[in-house]
């Protein structure tokens, strides 16, 4: 059962939170075990469209005073019963006070129709994160940063361009959502009747749902396996689809996101005025994912040094490259990749 809840925080949202319209379980549902060094509670938020969002608050125990903070969500698909409540539960081991949320669309957060994403709504729920963190009463409102995982880790720099309030952000095993839905992995398909042939299969589907009154999920991660998978299907399998990171409310690990659920990707560049932010950012990927030229091209977008498969540091920005790392390596601690003493002292740096 929940254990340890805190009586530290805001009065008002604790009250909001006994009054949500959320169905939150409140039963240890995590794919990690529970710490014994932290406070844990459910709480609740809203962001600027009205959806109600959902997530996990960790709390260093016996913390007084008014903490440095930090709201983590991500992978893409992912709920914060995996990946980002471990990155959570971490990190405020380390003595930062932590929310990781299930983003709009996602898990135990609101928003109708389900499994829906958006570059403008999705990055907005990191900054109703920074919102809610902003107004509690243990919280430092000048000392608060974001992390984001895979596919959020491209709406996290997003939200750092938009919201000089978030101090510091790092984007672990970054996907840029906007890129990949645009040209493909790798360039595959970047070309305008590539992508042309996508805006009309998604038509299609549009009129299709509409006729069912349904919206047709694309499938989470294949299952069963084919022997011939690519490596990165492999590796996303051995996550989403085993005891090691299943979970019966991710996408990914069940039946993925709506098919028209990525659309508005294709036409909004997410990282389109990265060079702008000011602050630090820490990007974080693993030599040998897939995904680690969304990094690299992020890294370039911020700081316009162009790098291939090498740490970089540059002014406030820093690509941190860990050797023989996958993708999948930074969801979990199962082979002991994620480098929480570099986030630790990334943000005790830069949340002062």
């Amino acid at each position: 059962m929940l254990a340890g809840c805190t009586q530290q925080g805001n009065k008002k949202q604790n009250e909001e939170d006994m009054n949500t319209t959320l169905q939150l379980t409140q039963e240890w549902d995590k794919t990690f075990p529970k710490s014994d060094k932290v406070d844990h509670k459910k709480v609740t938020f809203k962001n600027r469209y009205g959806i109600e969002l959902a997530a996990d608050m960790y709390i260093p125990k016996g913390a007084t005073g008014k903490l440095p903070a930090i709201a983590v969500s991500g992978p893409f698909g992912a709920v914060k019963e995996q990946s980002s409540g471990l990155y959570a539960q971490h990190m405020a081991e380390r003595g930062f006070l932590t929310i990781a949320f299930d983003p709009s669309f996602t898990g135990e957060s609101g928003g109708e129709p389900r499994r829906m994403a958006s570059p403008d709504i999705n990055t907005e729920d990191f900054l109703a994160a920074v919102d809610f963190l902003s107004t509690q009463d243990n919280v430092d409102p000048e000392r608060i940063g974001i992390i984001g995982i895979c596919g959020f880790g491209g709406m996290a720099v997003n939200a750092a361009a938009l919201d000089p309030r978030i101090k510091a952000t790092v984007a672990s095993t970054m996907y840029d959502m906007s890129k990949v839905n645009v040209e493909g992995y790798f360039k595959s398909e970047d070309t305008k009747e590539q992508r042309m042939e996508k805006r009309k299969a998604i038509a299609a589907q549009r009129t299709e749902d509409y006729r069912n009154g349904t919206y047709k999920r694309a499938g989470g991660v294949i299952d069963p396996l084919p022997e011939d998978a690519p490596f990165f299907v492999k590796d996303y399998y051995d996550y989403y689809k085993t005891k090691r990171g299943y979970h019966e409310r991710s996408g990914n690990s069940t039946d993925g996101w709506n098919v028209t659920g990525c659309q508005s990707f294709m036409n909004q560049p997410l990282l389109a005025w990265a060079h702008e932010i000011d602050n630090p950012v820490l990007l974080i990927h693993g030599e040998k994912a897939h995904s680690r030229y969304f990094s690299e091209y992020a890294f370039e977008k911020m700081t316009g040094v162009k790098v291939e498969g090498q740490s970089k540091t540059v002014g406030n920005k820093e690509l941190f490259i860990i050797p023989r790392a996958v993708h999948t390596d930074l969801y979990d601690d199962k082979n002991g990749k994620i480098p929480y003493d570099k986030m630790e002292q990334f943000f005790k740096d830069n949340l002062k």
